[in-house]
């Protein structure tokens, strides 16, 4: 370890059905569950890398005048060691009757209870705090 971090700037979505139960999902090769999301292109609008993501990661066709901003967190990337996060975070309303696929580098996607969420499926350290701020919205 080189004693240097380097910062990602990610933007992540929040996705919670009519059940409460929230959207995670696994890359291709790594074990940590996380939100839809990914890494802001250079001079790329926080908004339009999460229109991006979502319609890249799991097919979700996302109007940006209708997702919620939630402010933005840092933590310790799940994936990249020596590397944090700093992510814009929004909510995105899940069309009614919509099917995730998990598409592009992603292998897989479960749908937690934001409360207990560590059921067998572990989590990068943004999604903990994620899935505990959704938790006690309820």
């Amino acid at each position: 370890m080189t004693g240097t971090t380097t910062t990602l700037h990610i933007v992540a979505a929040v996705i919670v059905r009519d059940d409460g139960h929230a959207l995670l999902v696994r890359k291709r090769g790594t074990t940590a569950f996380m939100q839809v999301g990914g890494k802001i292109e250079p001079g790329e609008d926080p908004v339009a890398a999460l229109v991006r993501e979502c319609a890249e990661e799991i097919g979700l066709v996302v109007d940006p005048a209708a997702v919620r901003p939630l402010g933005r967190r840092a933590a310790v990337a799940a994936n990249e060691p020596d590397h944090v996060v700093d992510a814009h975070v929004f909510e995105v309303a899940l069309p009614s009757g919509f099917d995730v696929e998990t598409r592009a580098e992603l292998e897989e996607h479960v749908w937690v209870d934001p409360a207990a969420p560590l059921a067998g499926h572990p989590l990068a350290p943004l999604s903990v705090d994620l899935m505990a701020d959704v938790a006690s919205a309820r």
